[in-house]
């Protein structure tokens, strides 16, 4: 079938040639028709991905209307405050009955909506085939054919098996959840935990806090999650502590390596700019800690990296404020069971 990839960065490149390697026709989207051309050219991203090889036979092209034509699966790998720009435009191209990917992790900042909602509400003809896309997926070892798992979560099962057949490899499984709530934020949630496993590593600190903030970081992302009407056994899936696992602590991870910069001492605005890609846990953040404040939800980790990316907090002085906490249970739940 066609599938058509919208974003041609490190992660919509390497979706096109896994669809490439299991004999899909596939079209390629970049914003910039220069970009476009080297990629038809080369049939490599040598800015974002050189490792992956696109397929002979793929369309590059930066004509939205041209990938998008006769697609029977169309995947939005963006970045997460362009996804509804992305759907806008794509909503006049689609073909009828297209199933429609969310491949974006984060929040839209001011609705505070999950990137699917986001699309529905743009593409309202796809909303009852649309999926999202999320796990531990970092697109340098999708390249490279690395074992790889990932998770279609839909309300639709038909449309989540059918992302699923589409891109099922000997190397990149894919499982199916109706949980999308969940799916989506633990992708966009566990960005914010792994700036804080970069601050925790730049300033010094061992194995010891980097598993009691993961640990603890999950479940905050739970008791949102929970409250957002998602299913806790999400969270230990692969899109929640999967996901997790692979962004606090791979040296492939934008955020957590963002968050070495704030330990040591620099801005937002530098770390954008020397790293010329998009960090979607400094956005999700400001749409977290907004969330959890409207619903009522304690999210101390969040609070803390949100003071320091958007109040000038110092990040030893966060880490003491989180450790200096009054005394709590681990579990919630232990404030039900009698006599203990």
């Amino acid at each position: 079938m066609k599938i058509a990839v919208i974003g041609a960065g490190g992660w919509g490149t390497a979706l096109a040639a896994v669809l490439g390697e299991n004999d899909h026709q596939v079209a390629l989207w970049a914003r910039s028709a220069a970009f476009a051309a080297e990629l038809a050219a080369t049939r490599r991203n040598r800015r974002y991905l050189p490792d992956a090889v696109l397929p002979a036979g793929a369309l590059c092209t930066a004509d939205l209307a041209a990938a998008a034509e006769g697609a029977a699966i169309v995947i939005i790998a963006t970045p997460s405050h362009a996804v509804r720009a992305t759907a806008a435009a794509l909503a006049p191209q689609l073909a009828d009955g297209a199933v429609v990917v969310s491949a974006a992790k984060g929040l839209e900042v001011g609705t505070l909506k999950r990137m699917t909602e986001v699309i529905a509400e743009e593409i309202p003809a796809a909303a009852a085939r649309l999926v999202a896309l999320s796990g531990p997926n970092h697109a340098e070892e999708v390249a490279l054919r690395h074992p790889t798992a990932t998770v279609a979560a839909s309300f639709s099962r038909p449309a989540a098996e059918t992302v699923q057949e589409a891109l099922m490899a000997p190397y990149f499984r894919v499982y199916t959840n109706p949980d999308n709530i969940g799916v989506e934020l633990g992708g966009a949630l566990k960005n914010i935990i792994a700036l804080g496993a970069g601050i925790g590593d730049g300033l010094g600190f061992g194995d010891n806090a980097k598993a009691a903030l993961m640990t603890r970081g999950l479940a905050e992302i739970t008791r949102l999650g929970v409250a957002m009407g998602a299913r806790p056994l999400t969270f230990a899936g692969l899109s929640g502590i999967g996901d997790l696992i692979v962004t606090c602590t791979s040296r492939h991870s934008r955020n957590r390596r963002a968050g070495l910069a704030l330990a040591a001492g620099k801005t937002v605005g530098e770390i954008e700019g020397e790293t010329g890609m998009v960090v979607e846990g400094i956005r999700s953040t400001l749409a977290a800690y907004e969330l959890a404040t409207r619903l009522g939800v304690e999210m101390p980790i969040t609070a803390e990296i949100h003071r320091v990316l958007y109040q000038g907090a110092d990040p030893r002085e966060a880490v003491g404020r989180l450790m200096g906490r009054g005394r709590t249970h681990e579990v919630e739940e232990v404030a039900e069971i009698e006599n203990w």
